[in-house]
């Protein structure tokens, strides 16, 4: 396999991570709506903390990692960047 192929695989995971993403993200946005609306439409009593949020917080928590590593982390990069750091050496060095 060269490294264009290795390339080419490690951007369709990123574009597969970055479209789940937002996948994740739509169905967060409306079932959390939902949530809000079913606790707006039955709770007689406002006082305190309402119980979405605690979904809500918890979820968003683990949206936000996801979104860190779709869009923020790239594991293959700096791979990538150190095999290349050594394909330069390795010439340099006349091997």
């Amino acid at each position: 396999m060269d490294n264009q192929q290795k390339q080419d695989k490690h951007l369709w995971r990123i574009a597969k991570a970055r479209a789940a993403f937002r996948v994740h993200g739509t169905v967060y946005l409306f079932i959390n709506g939902f949530l809000w609306l079913i606790w707006f439409l039955t709770s007689p009593d406002t006082n305190g903390t309402p119980w979405p949020a605690w979904p809500m917080a918890t979820w968003g928590l683990l949206l936000a990692f996801n979104y860190y590593f779709a869009f923020e982390v790239d594991p293959f990069r700096d791979t990538l960047r150190e095999y290349e750091k050594l394909q330069q050496e390795k010439e340099l060095r006349g091997l």
